[in-house]
This record gives C-alpha cells, sequence and structure tokens, in this order.
C-alpha cells in the first residue's frame, strides 16, 4: 500500500496573477508556501484538510470535469461576502434533497466550486445511536 504522507490539487491556470487574485484575496485562502519567481510562482494554500496548489500556465482552461468542494461553516454568509467581492456566482444557496445547504462559484477559468454547510443535525455530523 502507497503511504501517503500529504496531498494537494494541482491547477495549471490560464493567468496566474488573476488565479491568485481570486483563491487568495477574493475567496480568502491562507497560503501555505510559495516557490519559484516572477509571475508564473507557484503558490500552495490551505484547504481544510488539503491543500491547493496554483501554479505554472496553461494555454487552456481545466477540463470542466475538475470542481472543488470545500466546507464552510455558513453559507449565507460566505455567498454575502464573495457576491460583494464580485465573484462569479454560479448558483446561489439552496438546501438540496440530501439536506446540504450548497452554493456553486466559479474560479476566473471556470473551474466550479461548491460551497457546502452541513446543518448541526444532518447525519454527516450526527449519527443515532452512535
Amino acid at each position: 500500500m502507497v503511504h501517503v504522507l500529504s496531498s494537494r490539487t494541482l491547477l495549471t491556470p490560464t493567468d496566474p496573477e488573476r488565479s491568485r487574485v481570486f483563491y487568495g484575496d477574493q475567496l480568502g485562502l491562507s497560503v501555505y508556501r510559495e516557490f519559484g519567481t516572477g509571475t508564473e510562482r507557484g503558490t500552495v494554500y490551505f484547504l481544510g484538510g488539503g491543500f491547493l496548489e496554483v501554479s505554472g500556465r496553461s494555454g487552456t482552461p481545466q477540463s470542466p470535469a475538475v470542481r472543488l468542494w470545500l466546507q464552510v461553516e455558513d453559507v449565507t454568509a460566505a455567498h454575502e461576502e464573495l457576491r460583494a467581492k464580485g465573484v462569479e456566482i454560479v448558483r446561489p444557496p439552496v438546501k438540496e434533497p440530501w439536506g446540504l445547504l450548497e452554493m456553486w462559484i466559479a474560479d476566473p477559468d471556470g473551474i466550479r466550486i461548491a460551497l457546502v454547510e452541513v446543518p448541526k443535525d444532518h447525519p454527516m455530523r450526527y449519527r443515532p445511536g452512535i
């Protein structure tokens, strides 16, 4: 078995600086580390239990199959804050049939990002009898 010590999601944006503004300033992710120099330097952000690395430059956006899922404490507050910062809201918060409150945003290259609030009484937080 492979013994995984750490992991991260890698994104190669079409405009690295624009993506750093999005993930760092607009989304407010904290920087774990940076490497390299200049406009194409790499930036690794804390992403809850993992990391997101934005590095290099691509001539085309990532595949639409690439998506991020971020759990937040309050999706309504996140919606208001991100809308005020000019972030593209793909879909405002909605309570899904499976009980999670979800909204969708997009990064500058169109990567879809789900912001999810897990209600206190949801089975992901509480399982009766355990």
